[in-house]
């Protein structure tokens, strides 16, 4: 008796609400692409924009057979959903009630985003910030409620667990659109100005126990050879958001646990900060020997690329690490030996 694999489900076969809902989250989701296109091109910091459509449709597809299983067979990871009773599941419909206010909110938060793209001649950044914000509260409220749309007997639901879990298959699509556009100024700003002054004192303290002169006023580093600004693009913040959006990919497509994918986009931060420091920790040397026009121009973009390389490098080389499980099945043969090895070893002395 053979088995064959059934083919792919046709869209005819979801639920006319699922796909009515997939094609308005399609439609929203290209107009995000739209919108953020602009600053994807005028702002070189944020150029990394242009594949995170790519990398949003490559998620969804690796996750699809999970959400398509769900969906038309109410299968989580190989084992059948049980649905429970409305009376049963107070708090599945408190949180459903909950998800309705948040897809409501958030469409009304996208369209007011689209409403002031629309009547200015220059793309507004709070308008931006409205649309990809909007998009994800509506998105993953969506989501919430969909994983009660598949078949279940009258007066059931399923139950809230399950949801969450559905709920998390989208959450890197709904929210990494936040993080392909600039923060607001006033936030940009104050994280700038942070980053700033932690990599000049230290900078300048590295300086100081190596024994080579030099001053500081302010956010400026006073060398024998000129004078070192330590400007917005050596605070690290340009960086930053590349290396959490790596960070953010990497643990969507290669972590299986929420407390490793929170912890490698931690890890994506701290190497951003860390890589940062050396890079300006090597312009300041470097412009302490040839002079502060040295580091202008390629060396100083050179570097900037840097930052973002071996950071990337760094996560690759932890994956392994988060990913590693010590099970006795896997360790060599002869490791351990059976109470039937041991016997028979005594009676071999004997």
């Amino acid at each position: 008796m053979s088995s064959q694999i059934p083919p792919p489900p046709a869209p005819a076969q979801y639920p006319l609400y699922i796909r009515f809902t997939g094609f308005i989250l399609i439609a929203m989701a290209a107009y995000l692409v739209f919108d953020q296109q602009k600053w994807w091109s005028n702002r070189e910091d944020y150029s990394f924009g242009y594949i995170v459509p790519f990398f949003v449709g490559y998620v969804l597809y690796e996750r699809w057979p999970k959400i398509r299983g769900f969906l038309l067979e109410r299968n989580w990871a190989g084992e059948t959903v049980s649905p429970v009773g409305t009376r049963e599941a107070p708090l599945t419909l408190i949180l459903m009630g909950l998800a309705w206010v948040g897809a409501l909110g958030g469409l009304g938060l996208f369209a007011l985003g689209g409403f002031l793209q629309a009547i200015s001649s220059n793309p507004l950044l709070p308008g931006g910030q409205a649309l990809a914000y909007g998009f994800a509260a509506t998105a993953l409220s969506l989501a919430f409620l969909a994983a009660g749309w598949i078949s279940t007997p009258k007066g059931q639901t399923i139950p809230a667990r399950y949801r969450f879990l559905f709920t998390g298959l989208f959450v890197f699509p709904a929210l990494i659109w936040i993080l392909s556009l600039p923060m607001l100024d006033f936030a940009e700003t104050k994280v700038s100005l942070f980053l700033l002054n932690k990599v000049t004192v230290i900078v300048f303290n590295v300086f100081d126990i190596l024994g080579i002169p030099l001053e500081r006023e302010g956010n400026t580093l006073i060398l024998e050879k000129g004078r070192v600004g330590v400007e917005d693009a050596c605070s690290g913040i340009r960086s930053l958001t590349a290396c959490l959006f790596a960070g953010s990919f990497l643990a969507a497509v290669f972590l299986n646990r929420w407390w490793k994918k929170i912890l490698l986009v931690v890890c994506a931060m701290l190497f951003a900060f860390i890589m940062n420091i050396f890079r300006s920790l090597f312009l300041t040397g470097w412009a302490s020997m040839y002079g502060s026009d040295a580091i202008a121009g390629k060396v100083h973009d050179i570097t900037g690329y840097a930052v973002l390389g071996f950071t990337c490098i760094g996560l690759l080389l932890l994956l392994p690490l988060f990913n590693f499980s010590l099970k006795l099945e896997d360790m060599p043969e002869g490791e351990e030996e059976s109470p039937a090895d041991e016997e028979q070893q005594g009676i071999e002395k004997k």
